[in-house]
């Protein structure tokens, strides 16, 4: 069973920046897509980015878009969310999680979908003064 670990939260400033990482022991995150998701107390669960397996083609949300970077290090073993220019509303639990599906040469930002099978355990990250 593939497990997911992320890091890298914390407590930051607005405008400040964090990098989270998403990793796994025991197996390799090559072949699988991996969504980068967060869930704010009372909200409903929110994708931000992904990256596909091949091509490392990547997916943004609106929310994120010319603030937040996806990439992977294959490796590393490690996918990481490169965050600037944080804001308070960007305060929640961030999550990363695995597609099914395996060697696929795009990935989707949506939850909803279904598509990601694997999840972590979250890391907190909060926006405050």
């Amino acid at each position: 069973q593939l497990q997911l670990v992320e890091s890298g939260g914390g407590l930051v400033q607005p405008g400040g920046s964090l990098r989270l990482a998403c990793t796994t022991s025991g197996f390799t995150l090559d072949p699988y897509a991996i969504g980068w998701f967060r869930q704010a107390p009372g909200k409903e669960r929110e994708g931000i980015s992904c990256i596909s397996s091949v091509d490392s083609i990547s997916e943004i949300a609106d929310s994120a878009k010319g603030r937040f970077t996806i990439s992977r290090d294959n490796a590393k073993n490690t996918v990481y969310l490169q965050m600037n220019s944080l804001k308070p509303e960007d305060t929640a639990v961030y999550y990363c999680a695995a597609d099914w599906g395996l060697y696929l040469p795009a990935c989707t930002v949506d939850p909803s979908k279904g598509r990601y099978k694997y999840w972590g355990q979250g890391t907190q990250v909060t926006v405050s003064s």
